[in-house]
């Protein structure tokens, strides 16, 4: 059936004016990254069904659905209309459409967070210090503390020497324990640029009385300096004593009162919802204590991650969202920071701590599963001896190279139809993924292309390796391109210079971007204190570069 339209005016309308909208990219993640509006949050048409549901909660959202010609819109709009979806429209034109009409186009991911954190340090003038200058402050074993402000599992991967891990969201919580004299230097260091700026200035605005500096361009600009950078390092932040809690929780609150940010009893959390509002329900700890007792329906979203990834985690623009931290801290300074990027956001007071009833990592909400016919791994071990089957992994690209079952070829479920050779649909075909989920549903997709069923591996790879049964690792063999994954520059140990350099300079243009785009309806709140510190060893013009 047709499906309306919306025109990129009627788009661009409702992003000013703050109303509800979820204007997603079902391209795969990395043709997205090369040009999307600046809102664009990016569902992929192969993970739709198992994302939709938490990411786009309300099911009379107004949903706005594009490409950039692939003829994805379509299936994509018939899987929401049959998940109940009662608005969904097409974005006249597609990609295309956007650009011709004069609005502007911006490549990356996280870009709102980006651009924000672009926004901050233009505005705040938050001050940073140059990969020599603080290698020569190491050097000297001056007073200083480096705190890694990006997941752990990132900091572990390439860190800073004698950095620490404190995610985001903890900063302003751990900052006095971790340097609890006052005239000891704070260098806030993440990947690039935007976990920096957003870090810094954070502790800055908490009124930290520290000297506090980002890393200008993190740990690209460490490597363009030619620093070695360390490896698999294991240093994390401890606990805070009683003092130090009650310090960092009036000031957190006090920023959050500055940038707007509301607060709501527990007992009144049921009366929040309300019809045509979208409430996104996200509790800011760590995925240790969030997995140790939450609320239910509160969804796992660390708050460093989340103020870095808003598209990810509340793709529909104009939304309420509501967090939870049992100490408040990080709830307050993550609210701080979506108020200021144009949310209605509300910090969740007292609570219970019997209503922390729910336990163990947080689950997708999915649709039920299409009704395939599944086979254990033995099975499909018999199969692939015998050399008369086609073995699908509709699993990510990264997830392919670090181990598939021998044989597997790697196939993005969206290009089933384009990727799939006519050989190779006569014989047996079997799908798997890594938890065989996703299989599901591209072994359904299957057997509407070849008119016969698809085989499922039940439990996919996971259990195929927990049977005991090899894997193996690499490129391996595959029927569609690697761009389900997008390679970021900042990420990883082996980017090229040149990449590194071009994210660099992207960033520093956001801010542009942000004013001739016009949508975006952020501010930022004035500092609580003017950025007159001077670290040890540096002459004042070294110090306030930028």
């Amino acid at each position: 059936m047709p499906f309306p339209v919306a025109t990129p005016a009627q788009v661009r309308l409702n992003l000013i004016a703050r109303r509800e909208l979820a204007l997603l990219d079902l391209r795969e993640e990395d043709p997205y990254a090369q040009a999307h509006p600046l809102f664009a949050a990016n569902l992929p048409l192969s993970r739709l069904e198992l994302e939709v549901l938490d990411r786009v909660p309300r099911r009379d959202t107004a949903i706005v659905l594009y490409d950039a010609g692939e003829g994805l819109v379509e299936r994509g709009a018939a899987i929401l209309a049959a998940l109940g979806y009662t608005d969904v429209r097409l974005l006249a034109g597609g990609l295309e459409g956007w650009r011709a009409a004069g609005y502007e186009i911006f490549r990356d991911v996280n870009v709102p967070s980006k651009a924000f954190g672009e926004l901050v340090e233009t505005e705040a003038h938050t001050p940073s210090l140059a990969a020599p200058q603080v290698k020569a402050l190491l050097d000297a074993q001056a007073d200083v503390v480096v705190l890694d402000s990006r997941r752990f599992e990132e900091y572990r991967t390439m860190s800073i020497p004698t950095g620490t891990s404190v995610p985001g969201a903890e900063l302003v919580l751990r900052a006095r324990a971790l340097a609890p004299d006052p005239a000891t230097t704070i260098i806030v260091n993440c990947a690039g640029r935007t976990r920096s700026l957003i870090g810094a200035q954070s502790l800055r605005n908490a009124g930290v009385p520290n000297p506090v500096y980002a890393l200008r361009n993190g740990t690209i600009g460490w490597t363009l300096a030619g620093f070695t950078l360390d490896h698999g390092q294991e240093r994390r932040f401890g606990a805070v004593d009683s003092a130090q809690l009650v310090t960092a929780r009036a000031a957190a609150r006090t920023v959050a009162y500055r940038a707007g940010v509301r607060r709501l009893p527990h007992a009144e959390l049921d009366g929040l919802a309300e019809p045509g509002r979208t409430l996104y329900r996200l509790d800011v700890r760590t995925p240790e204590e969030y997995q140790a007792g939450h609320l239910p329906d509160f969804r796992s979203a660390p708050g460093g991650q989340l103020v870095q990834e808003t598209d990810h985690s509340a793709p529909v623009r104009g939304a309420r969202i509501v967090l939870f931290d049992t100490l408040s801290v990080r709830a307050d300074m993550s609210a701080s920071w979506l108020a200021q990027m144009g949310w209605e956001v509300l910090v969740l007071d007292d609570v219970p701590p019997v209503a922390l009833s729910a336990t163990g990592p947080w689950q997708p909400t999915l649709p039920p599963l299409p009704a395939v016919e599944a086979i254990p791994p033995a099975h499909l071990a018999r199969l692939l001896a015998a050399g008369d089957v086609t073995l699908l992994d509709v699993g990510s690209s990264p997830a392919f190279r670090r181990g598939h079952i021998p044989g597997a070829r790697f196939i993005i479920r969206a290009r089933l139809a384009t990727d799939l050779p006519a050989a190779a649909r006569a014989g047996t075909i079997v799908v798997t993924s890594p938890d065989g989920v996703a299989a599901r549903f591209a072994a359904a997709d299957l057997q509407a292309l070849i008119g016969r069923p698809a085989l499922v591996l039940v439990g996919g790879t996971t259990a195929w390796t927990a049977a005991g049964l090899e894997v193996e690792t690499g490129e391996g063999v595959r029927l569609s391109a690697f761009d389900d994954v997008y390679r970021r520059p900042y990420e990883g140990t082996d980017n090229a210079v040149e990449a590194m350099q071009a994210y660099l300079d992207w960033e520093y243009g956001l801010v542009g971007q942000l004013r001739r785009d016009g949508t975006h309806g952020f501010f930022v709140i004035p500092p609580s204190r003017e950025a007159h510190d001077t670290p040890p060893s540096l002459s004042p013009h070294l110090a306030h570069g930028h």
